[in-house]
């Protein structure tokens, strides 16, 4: 993992506690989360204000999210907002703390000049002892203060300063201008600077959870479902009819298209299909030849085109059924017929455009391994340990696609493979004269998917 966190590609753009200060600061919100505090004088936190460092030192990775639930924060400074989320058990987590800064932005700059910010995700589960615990979260809510309960006190003065301002004999009330002297000393004018966090709870049905193995938890949709990465059997007979693992591919696959979740990557508009098929070939090429002593970092795409060639009876299926994609959509080849039993298909897809289309890119990475990019992307403790199984040759390779292919460029790589433009509509079919005739065409055409539009300047029937 050594080459992974000297690129920055592991614990990148985490947030550095140097300072004497922010280290009492950070000891004195840790003590009060957990009765702990560390001896370091330096280290790294992530958005949540956990530090691998602190972890090893208190022997314990899990400091601040006890029993995987209820994940405890730690902010010393809304920088964090910009950081991963490390050990995340819920793929809501980060969401949710980053909303939470950012609509808190002011208070939270003004709160953490002075003083670290502590809070929890608050649900009701405390823990995981049994997967139906996992629908017992429906909504969570964010508890949050300062270690000197800033917020507390300022709830004090204000209540004091209604009275003062509402009371007829408030003027001649020495103990309530006494406690009103006292907390203003304690949180400053909060008539002119007011100290508030906003109130936010945040509805979580569709999410994954690394929890029993890793699961995928579909509530919120016209046919609710459970993914399961490993055994199913937990969940089975319990609140939600539909239960697969991901070695049942076509039930994957079925249950995907029913709800709408999912679109072939060659139907999406706006995108490069042909430029994105090709980047994917690449991945399962290196990852069949990363075994035979191929170097491929710094490599051409001519070039991994002569190795494609030179091994191509090494080559998986995965790459031969791109490549017929590839062929149709560029040079107006033959439609090629792909199953969901076909080991390429969930390579060929990426996620409708709804509101739980990052989960859905998560589990498409986890269906299409063998996409780095997109493993790397969509779910970073997965590529996480699948690097450390990879042949070093392989490994080389993919720091190197990353740092110079996604790394110099997130934001447009996201919206290259991800993005969706407006919707457009579909235009009127034409009226068939021979319909025998027509409906082959068709599926020369376009195929099973619906209609495609083929890339500007391709040949064929499109």
């Amino acid at each position: 993992m050594e080459r992974l966190i000297k690129s920055g590609l592991m614990f990148g753009n985490l947030v550095h506690v140097a300072s004497p200060a922010l280290v009492e600061r950070y000891n004195r919100a840790l003590k009060h989360l957990t009765g702990k505090t560390t001896s370091l004088t330096d280290f790294y936190v992530d958005i949540s204000g956990y530090s691998p460092e602190v972890g090893h030192e208190l022997g314990d990775d899990l400091y601040l999210n006890h029993a995987g639930v209820n994940r405890q924060f730690i902010l010393l400074t809304t920088e964090q907002k910009r950081s991963p989320l490390l050990n995340a058990q819920f793929s809501t987590s980060r969401g949710i703390l980053k909303q939470f800064i950012e609509e808190n932005e002011p208070a939270l700059f003004a709160l953490t000049a002075r003083d670290a910010v502590a809070g929890e995700l608050v649900n009701s589960v405390y823990d995981m002892s049994s997967p139906a615990r996992l629908f017992d979260i429906r909504r969570i809510k964010i508890e949050a203060d300062t270690t000197n309960g800033a917020l507390r006190q300022a709830e004090k003065l204000d209540e004091r300063v209604e009275r003062f301002m509402s009371e007829e004999d408030a003027w001649f009330d020495d103990v309530l201008i006494a406690e009103m002297i006292e907390l203003a000393g304690q949180t400053g004018d909060v008539l002119r600077n007011p100290i508030d966090l906003k109130e936010m709870s945040f509805e979580q049905r569709n999410y994954w959870t690394s929890h029993f193995g890793g699961v995928y938890l579909f509530q919120d949709l016209e046919l609710p479902g459970v993914i399961c990465a490993q055994d199913k059997t937990p969940f089975e007979g319990g609140r939600v009819e539909y239960v697969f693992d991901l070695s049942e591919r076509n039930r994957v696959a079925n249950f995907l298209d029913l709800n709408g979740l999912v679109e072939p990557i060659v139907k999406a508009r706006g995108i490069d299909a042909a430029a994105i098929l090709r980047q994917k070939m690449d991945f399962v090429l290196v990852d069949a030849l990363a075994g035979e002593g191929v170097e491929f970092a710094g490599r051409t795409r001519a070039e991994m085109r002569r190795l494609a060639r030179r091994h191509s009876d090494l080559l998986p299926e995965e790459f031969h059924t791109l490549n017929a994609l590839l062929n149709w959509a560029e040079n107006g080849g033959p439609w090629p017929v792909i199953t969901s039993d076909n080991p390429a298909y969930f390579y060929t897809l990426r996620a409708a455009a709804h509101k739980d289309a990052e989960l859905v890119n998560m589990l498409l990475a986890e269906l299409a391994p063998k996409d780095v990019r997109q493993l790397f992307i969509c779910h970073k403790s997965l590529f996480y340990r699948r690097y450390e199984t990879w042949a070093d040759t392989k490994r080389a390779y993919v720091v190197d696609f990353l740092l110079n292919e996604y790394q110099v460029d997130k934001l447009g790589t996201r919206a290259a493979l991800f993005g969706h433009d407006a919707p457009m509509e579909e235009p009127a079919p034409p009226v068939a004269k021979d319909p025998a005739a027509d409906l082959e065409a068709v599926v020369a055409r376009v195929g099973p998917w619906g209609p495609v539009t083929r890339r500007a300047g391709s040949k064929g029937k499109g």
